[in-house]
């Protein structure tokens, strides 16, 4: 992707934005749940890949004007993963159906968002 947005690069590429990309996104994301209703795993690998490089472009767009990176992307959503699963990482006690599970996800996620929405006040 560096090299697709170098000056020597794609022009169509280094024409685009984030806003520019949303739609190729979501394009993206709809042949990813396709591929999975139809059961099309040979499919489904490639439109994986697909959101993937949509992942990749946003990180070394937001890079380039120094807001993340790829590697930061990669690092909240562990941090988030692990936060949102005390009862697999040691924080908390077990929790023995999905339903319990979600509503603990639910609690936390709502925590965040408070969290959140309070650092920006």
């Amino acid at each position: 992707m560096k090299i697709l947005l170098d000056p020597g690069g794609c022009p169509w590429d280094r024409r685009q934005s984030h806003a520019t990309l949303v739609k190729y996104l979501r394009e993206e994301a709809g042949e990813v749940a396709c591929a999975v209703r139809k059961k099309d795993w040979r499919n489904l690998k490639e439109e994986l890949g697909d959101v993937l490089l949509q992942v990749v472009f946003h990180s070394e767009l937001a890079r380039r004007a120094g807001r993340f990176t790829l590697a930061d992307v990669i690092r909240t959503v562990n941090s988030k993963m692990v936060r949102r699963h005390p009862h697999v990482f040691g924080r908390a006690g077990k929790l023995s159906t999905p339903a319990q599970v979600l509503r603990e996800w639910a609690k936390i996620k709502k925590a965040e968002k408070k969290r959140a929405a309070g650092k920006k006040a």
